[in-house]
């Protein structure tokens, strides 16, 4: 979904664990959080449904957060 957003836009994720949950970073640059946030924070709530869907098939928690 990210790379639909930012395109040809350098991006990164790191998956890290955090008080029993598992903690995806996205890293991009500063003029891009904006949208990978999205109009709204619609982009980002997307993304975070979809990784609440497999953390559940995982029986896992989860939690997404952009730096820029």
């Amino acid at each position: 979904m990210l790379k639909g957003v930012l395109g040809d836009e350098k991006f990164e994720i790191s998956e890290s664990e955090e008080e029993g949950r598992i903690l995806y970073t996205v890293k991009t640059a500063p003029e891009n959080v904006g949208l990978v946030i999205g109009k709204g924070g619609h982009m980002i709530h997307a993304l975070r449904n979809v990784l609440k869907v497999r953390a559940t098939l995982e029986k896992v928690a989860v939690n997404l957060q952009v730096e820029g």
